[in-house]
């Protein structure tokens, strides 16, 4: 019913609903007046050509982290509250659809405690993992994952330890420090165990990476340093195998961390036996150029890309920035260089920028949930992840358009149902009136500087 309205009222060709956001905020993923195809001359237009063929990745989705912080603020929300977010974030038809997140496995600094599934006493160990347990996401997390699960049976969830438990480690806390050589087992097991217990709940783990940031240690809040050849081990000898003999659909991504180190996933890729289990590399944002997936992915393309992490902040208070940079290097950049999925970090934050215990206090969620009123305001990576996850479905496929034309860059996606999905970011200082070529049909639309569109269509009639 709905492509039968799209196409009613002009003829037989295709019409495209456009969705439009403004640097000035006039507009927030405003639905605007839809634009037929038409075999009109547009000579002279800069042109962005929407194709088929070739096609490439085949999407998961996009979304934000579920941390502590957010579990807690979200739950703690008055039933009907909180269940108009959830939907508002993640219903496919009513909502932004979103369809991908993240968890931490234990503790970040995105926590009220520092803790791990599995903490003794000092000088103590667990080797046979005794004590493991995952009570700590009973009380929040895993009731909000029920519920978002409800609403949108297709998310997926990968999940992120920031630190082994203290007696894994070389450093005797969970600051700082590397794993034991006689914890590798252990910590395999541990990650393992933890897919198992989510399991149970009904909560399915769609991919683990084995240390999220493997090269930063942190001094307020938990952390581990993982090098290629440790991370290498850990998953050739350990994790992978423990996975595979469990029958475990669950997979395993390398990396976790910024484009501006590519050699360092690319070192655990060159051991052939780790690779046989490494299904992804995972990339953050806080350094480098988003170019550095592809140049991983061409090295290895049966290895997928998925982008894992960006936060927005008070560094960074301009929403037309924000709203430019997000769409152009996390939407249109990590995905035209392989991204299966896109995640920003915390899902929700409140107005003081947590709750958090070390670690970032300015970062900014992508609602913010006043910890007092329930009041929820949708900040900037709210929209831009929206331009995407709404009408992006999973399965999609990446298909081939061009991009950079005259300040213009955009992606496309070739939708399960036979819709395309056009995102488009005018970089240029002035407004640009452009072309959009399909199928042997064109249209034509005008999209302010600054601006985001969303187009949404059907070749055929």
């Amino acid at each position: 019913m709905l492509w039968l309205a799209l196409v009613s009222g002009c003829g037989r060709q295709p019409v495209a609903s456009v969705w439009v956001t403004t640097g000035d905020q006039r507009k927030l993923l405003s639905r605007e007046p839809d634009v037929a195809f038409s075999t009109a001359d547009t000579t002279g237009l800069p042109t962005i050509a929407v194709a088929d063929t070739p096609s490439y990745q085949e999407m998961v989705g996009f979304g934000a982290a579920l941390t502590d912080a957010s579990a807690l603020l979200i739950n703690g929300l008055p039933p009907d509250r909180r269940d108009s977010l959830l939907r508002d974030l993640f219903d496919r038809d009513n909502g932004i659809g979103l369809s991908f997140t993240r968890l931490t496995i234990g503790a970040s600094d995105f926590s009220p405690t520092h803790y791990t599934f599995d903490d003794m006493p000092p000088g103590q160990h667990d080797s046979s993992l005794l004590r493991f347990s995952i009570e700590p996401d009973r009380a929040h997390r895993l009731p909000v994952l029920r519920r978002a699960l409800a609403i949108n049976p297709e998310l997926r969830i990968m999940a992120s330890p920031w630190s082994a438990p203290a007696w894994m480690k070389t450093s005797d806390k969970l600051i700082g420090g590397t794993l034991r050589p006689d914890a590798y087992g252990p910590f395999a097991e541990y990650l393992a165990r933890y897919v198992d217990a989510y399991a149970a709940e009904g909560v399915p783990i769609f991919a683990l990476t084995v240390q999220n940031e493997p090269h930063y240690e942190p001094g307020d809040y938990p952390g581990m340093r993982l090098e290629p050849p440790a991370r290498a081990r850990l998953i050739a000898a350990y994790l992978g195998p423990r996975l595979a003999r469990a029958g475990s659909r669950t997979l395993i991504f390398d990396w976790d961390h910024n484009w501006d180190q590519p050699q360092s996933p690319l070192q655990v890729l060159a051991d052939s036996v780790a690779r046989r289990y490494v299904a992804g590399v995972a990339w953050h944002c806080y350094g480098g150029d988003v170019a550095a997936q592809g140049t991983v992915h061409d090295a290895y393309p049966a290895v997928d890309a998925y982008f894992t992490e960006c936060s927005g902040g008070d560094w960074a208070p301009k929403f037309a920035e924000n709203l430019l940079w997000g769409t152009q290097h996390l939407i249109i950049g990590a995905t035209r260089n392989w991204a299966r999925g896109v995640l920003f970090w915390n899902l929700a934050l409140d107005e003081n920028h947590g709750p958090h215990l070390g670690g970032c206090g300015n970062c900014r969620g992508v609602v913010t949930i006043d910890s007092k009123s329930g009041a929820v305001t949708r900040n900037d990576e709210y929209y831009v992840l929206a331009h995407a996850s709404r009408f992006v479905r999973q399965g999609a496929r990446r298909i081939a358009s061009s991009s950079g034309v005259a300040g213009l860059e955009s992606v496309a996606f070739r939708n399960p149902d036979g819709s395309r999905v056009l995102i488009v970011v005018n970089t240029a200082a002035g407004e640009q009136r452009f072309a959009v070529r399909s199928a042997g049909k064109t249209l034509i639309y005008v999209l302010p500087a600054g601006a985001v569109a969303t187009l949404r269509w059907l070749d055929r009639v």
